[in-house]
């Protein structure tokens, strides 16, 4: 828990990982907000009914890892709140999105030093759910990072208990921009004008289609957080294998055993190129996570780019630290998913 003399502002916070590109299907959204706003009506301040028939607020967690120009276009009227997930490097606490923390997780890691992360207080989803409530929403579906891996969305039902306003937790059972696609799905079924129900379902139906799949230069850190789940086989290799992971059932699995960190790359490649040419022409939506290794991302999402041409550019983005704070330095990941545009 957070000592209070550590909180440094409000708990609710819009942030995420900034995109080098924006696939164009995400642009339905954005049109579609539009068309939902009233013409000429003012910005709501805080505590102002929204103008707009969306009856449905979204929340989530820092760890679904949201393009934080994504998260800014709407937010502003209050349809989504995202909740930092802290991170404690030696003895300070650090909220994602309220504190610059890459450069400082970044040497912490390269140094061995300690880095543990929690869970957000219930207190921190009150003041979310009671905020969309105040502006006039209905429900509110809140969608959160694998409950395998955190505790996070039991301290969104604790929190959901103390308010009058309907709250659907959803367990993403995944996380990083898996968990992303679902809650972007949701912010998309609510703009349709959906109730909390079919938000929710719309969201788990995305989630439930995404595939999470990553390398790490070592165990390391996931052994630290006691992450890894049933990869703690390959720990005995450990210095001889560069292993491939996946995220099934919400929780961290081996995928693959590989002897050189060139072909773990290539090997991610051509699984990733495979789940998507499995899927219908054009459906697969790709994002690459990395952290402390840019220059690898932006090699790999080029070619995907050319690997798999019917599908928008993969959106490119430095992992959150509360999932770089397990991943380490020089993780890769790539998210396979599907359109978040109601009927396809």
């Amino acid at each position: 828990m957070r000592p209070p003399a550590l909180c440094r502002r409000p708990a609710i916070i819009f942030g995420g990982c900034v995109p080098e590109r924006e696939p164009p299907a995400w642009m339905w959204l954005k049109e579609r907000v539009a068309r939902l706003r009233q013409p000429a009506a003012p910005v709501p301040v805080a505590d102002e009914p929204l103008a707009a028939v969306v009856t449905t607020a979204v929340v989530t967690d820092s760890a679904a890892a949201l393009p934080a120009d994504w998260v800014s276009a709407f937010t502003a009227d209050g349809r989504l709140a995202v909740v930092p997930m802290p991170v404690m490097v030696g003895n300070e606490i650090y909220g994602e999105g309220e504190d610059d923390i890459t450069q400082t997780l970044s040497l912490a890691l390269a140094s061995g030093a300690s880095v543990k992360t929690s869970r957000p207080s219930p207190g921190q989803f009150e003041q979310a759910y009671l905020a969309a409530q105040r502006r006039g929403f209905e429900a509110v579906v809140s969608i959160h990072i694998s409950s395998e891996l955190s505790g996070t969305a039991d301290a969104a039902r604790l929190a959901a208990a103390r308010v009058t306003i309907p709250v659907e937790i959803v367990d993403s059972r995944t996380v990083g921009m898996a968990q992303g696609m679902g809650v972007q799905s949701a912010v998309v079924a609510a703009a349709d004008g959906r109730g909390a129900a079919e938000v929710r379902d719309f969201a788990v139906e995305r989630m439930d289609r995404t595939k999470v799949y990553f390398y790490v230069p070592s165990l390391e850190q996931l052994r630290r957080g006691g992450r890894i789940g049933a990869a703690a086989s390959l720990l005995g290799t450990v210095l001889s294998i560069k292993p491939i992971l996946a995220v099934d059932g919400g929780k961290i699995v081996p995928l693959e055993k590989v002897r050189s960190a060139v072909r773990a790359i290539s090997r991610l490649e051509e699984i990733v190129v495979a789940d998507v040419a499995s899927r219908a022409p054009g459906q697969a939506r790709l994002a690459v996570h990395h952290f402390g290794n840019p220059a690898e991302a932006k090699s790999l999402a080029a070619r995907l780019a050319e690997k798999c041409p019917q599908s928008p550019l993969a959106q490119i983005s430095s992992l959150p630290a509360v999932l770089a704070a397990h991943a380490g330095l020089g993780v890769l990941a790539v998210i396979v998913g599907e359109s978040s545009t109601p009927g396809n």
